[in-house]
C-alpha cells in the first residue's frame, strides 16, 4: 500500500480524523493542542488522530493528499477542513459541534 493509499485509508476510515504533532494526551505543538481541544469541546467523542512526528512518510506526503501545506490537518466525513485556524473559527461559530454531531448519525 503506498503512503497516499493509507493516508486515504486513515481520512476514508473514520469520521473524524486529525493529523496532528503528538497525541492528544500529549501534543507537541499549540496548534494541535489547540485544534483537540475545541474538537473535543465540540463534542468529538470518536477522535481519530495521526502523529504525523512518527510517520515520517504521512508528514511528508500528506500535503500532497490534501492540497494543504500546514498542520494539523482536520478532516470530517473524508473531506478536509483546515487547519487550526480554521477549526477554531468553526467552533467560535458554533459549526463545529454540528459537524461533529453529523458524524455521529452517519
Amino acid at each position: 500500500m503506498s503512503v497516499l493509499e493509507r493516508i486515504q485509508a486513515e481520512v476514508e476510515g473514520h469520521p473524524i480524523v486529525l493529523f496532528m504533532k503528538g497525541t492528544p494526551q500529549f501534543p507537541m505543538c499549540g496548534f494541535s493542542s489547540r485544534t483537540v481541544q475545541a474538537l473535543k469541546a465540540a463534542g468529538a467523542a470518536q477522535l481519530h488522530t495521526v502523529n504525523i512526528l512518527e510517520e515520517p512518510e504521512i508528514r511528508a506526503n500528506l500535503p500532497r493528499y490534501s492540497n494543504w501545506p500546514t498542520f494539523p490537518q482536520l478532516f470530517i466525513n473524508g473531506e478536509l477542513i483546515g487547519g487550526c485556524d480554521i477549526a477554531l473559527e468553526l467552533y467560535e461559530s458554533g459549526e463545529l459541534a454540528q459537524m461533529v454531531a453529523e458524524t455521529k448519525s452517519v
